[in-house]
């Protein structure tokens, strides 16, 4: 039987949104990378000064539009032994590639300013950013991803690394994976 018009333009829609549907389940389906082999290495200083972080987000938004990519808020101190550890996972070059891949990066200082503090008080430098998304950090490290137009993907990234010393390191990545998934 001769192909025509109609029926190759038919099998040519059928093929196109079988793909359409295949491709979230395939995206979704993407696995995280593997963390390893060996222990987790803590960075000793992963942040840099505790200074106005602002203008570092910015450009990381400016960057996510022009990429697609999340941005990734990781809001620490290099005092915090979670942090430095989290730091370890990320700087493993198979991680590291994968990161730079998947977000645009914002380490943010949150190490208490000179000066006056309340008691308790552990940080207090641009804590205050993460409340932009509605967000107030309580534990660190705390990760916020979120879209190139802003929009926060994961509510629990303020706290579900802040015992990141208690989690593998694949535990950590198989989460950024989870958060990178979000749309």
């Amino acid at each position: 039987m001769p192909m025509t018009y109609s029926s190759l333009f038919h099998k040519t829609v059928l093929a196109a949104a079988a793909c359409a549907l295949m491709a979230p389940a395939a995206y979704a389906a993407q696995p995280a990378p593997a963390f390893g082999p060996g222990p987790i290495v803590p960075v000793s200083h992963p942040y840099g000064p505790a200074q106005d972080a602002q203008q570092s987000i910015d450009a990381a938004f400016q960057q996510a539009r022009q990429t697609g990519r999340k941005v990734l808020l990781d809001f620490g101190a290099n005092w915090c032994p979670d942090c430095r550890i989290l730091a370890g996972v990320l700087a493993q070059p198979a991680i590291a590639a994968w990161v730079s891949q998947t977000f645009i990066v914002v380490t943010i200082n949150v190490d208490r300013a000179a000066g006056p503090t309340v008691e308790g008080e552990r940080f207090n430098t641009n804590a205050d950013l993460a409340q932009h998304y509605g967000v107030t950090i309580s534990a660190i490290p705390a990760l916020l991803v979120l879209t190139p137009d802003g929009q926060l993907v994961n509510r629990d990234g303020a706290i579900a690394l802040g015992n990141a010393r208690t989690l593998s390191g694949q535990a950590m990545v198989d989460l950024l994976n989870e958060w990178a998934q979000h749309s």
